[in-house]
């Protein structure tokens, strides 16, 4: 669902909300205590129904106003609530939000300065046309070997193929602008490393348990031509809209094909250790390391791009699963770890970006989701 924060006043519960990463659940109290705790949190909320549905049940889901104490259920709220916001919560008859978002203004110069663009778009077409006259004359130098021998081909990523009109890419840019600015995120399309969290030297692929998958030459190459494009205005073809059900999500604003990069994760990289106790729902793997204290996520709160509001699939409800259009792959790129959003299928202009949240986890609850 869409990105959220997490903890307020809320009904305490001995398990923690968790969003794709392998953290262990929070160490327990001694036996005594926590079922001392659990007796007078019980007795202390047992009338508290919720406002929308009007029933008790699920106390672990309730959320409590910060000023009237009233309850509302997370998924009964409209946009759900995947997690317990950060700070203060005021519920929709308190709250002083219930103006209408206000769109970041349609300037070109106030659009360039947001994103930093490095100059004015131009010509989206140049590089990516350069890029397939490269795979044209490679397949003609292949045909006329005329070798007979088959090999089984590895599938190449895609580079995004931005919109051709200027003004609409000015658009999909603001669409992002407004949703990064209502949810306090700064734009930034690369892994940051902030004083008081995980250092740069401490992204090493070569720490995960198992191995990682390592991004090829071409690939990479592919990577570094979506970041150029970006840097230069051409952003993916994609359109940020705010859905009264999920919040803020993501829509393809025309074709997309199957294996393309869509985005990169990005965000503030921390140890997980730093962030086991945080119900976030915008968390991302991005080191899972045989040693867990080494172990890395991705927490895009602070700096974010477009990949912080492409919400999750129901993956308790086959309707759910089929909605899935994306899948998130780790790689190794120069030694260091990278996160990946890629289209698992031909995407149509105007369906919405969906993809499985929990990864090989399975931690996070999903039920929830639309």
């Amino acid at each position: 669902m869409a990105p959220s924060s997490s903890s307020s006043s809320w009904i305490p519960t001995r398990t923690t909300l968790r969003r794709r990463t392998q953290a262990p659940k929070p160490s327990s109290a001694p036996a005594l205590d926590a079922a001392d705790d659990a007796s007078s949190s019980d007795e202390e909320y047992d009338d508290v129904c919720c406002q929308e549905c009007g029933s008790g049940k699920s106390p672990a889901k309730l959320l409590l106003c910060d000023k009237c104490d009233r309850g509302y259920h997370l998924f009964c709220l409209r946009p759900i609530l995947v997690a317990v916001p950060k700070g203060s919560w005021f519920c929709p008859c308190c709250s002083s939000k219930q103006n209408k978002l206000k769109s970041f203004p349609l300037v070109q110069t106030k659009i360039i300065d947001f994103f930093r663009i490095q100059r004015a778009p131009g010509p989206v077409q140049s590089e990516l046309s350069q890029g397939k006259s490269l795979v044209v004359n490679s397949q003609r130098k292949r045909k006329r070997s005329g070798s007979l021998v088959m090999s089984k081909k590895k599938r190449k990523l895609l580079p995004f193929n931005p919109s051709e009109d200027p003004e609409r890419r000015l658009e999909q840019m603001r669409s992002l602008a407004t949703a990064l600015i209502a949810s306090g995120t700064q734009f930034r399309d690369e892994l940051t490393y902030q004083p008081g969290g995980a250092p740069r030297s401490a992204n090493r692929a070569a720490l995960e348990k198992g191995g990682m998958q390592v991004l090829s030459k071409q690939d990479a190459e592919t990577l570094n031509m979506c970041k150029r494009m970006m840097d230069r205005g051409e952003c993916p073809p994609l359109m940020v809209v705010f859905d009264p059900t999920e919040g803020f999500t993501v829509e393809a604003d025309r074709f997309i094909k199957d294996w393309t990069i869509v985005t990169e994760y990005v965000g503030d990289v921390d140890y997980l250790k730093n962030r086991e106790d945080d119900g976030g729902d915008s968390m991302m793997t991005l080191l899972s390391a045989a040693d867990h204290s080494k172990s890395l996520v991705i927490c895009p709160y602070k700096h974010g791009n477009i990949a912080r509001f492409i919400n999750g699939i129901n993956n308790h409800t086959p309707e759910g699963r089929r909605k899935q259009n994306l899948k998130c792959v780790r790689y190794s790129v120069n030694g260091e770890c990278r996160v990946l959003l890629i289209a698992n299928r031909d995407i149509p202009k105007g369906e919405r970006l969906y993809y499985d949240y929990n990864g090989d986890e399975y931690e996070y609850p999903t039920e929830h989701f639309v």
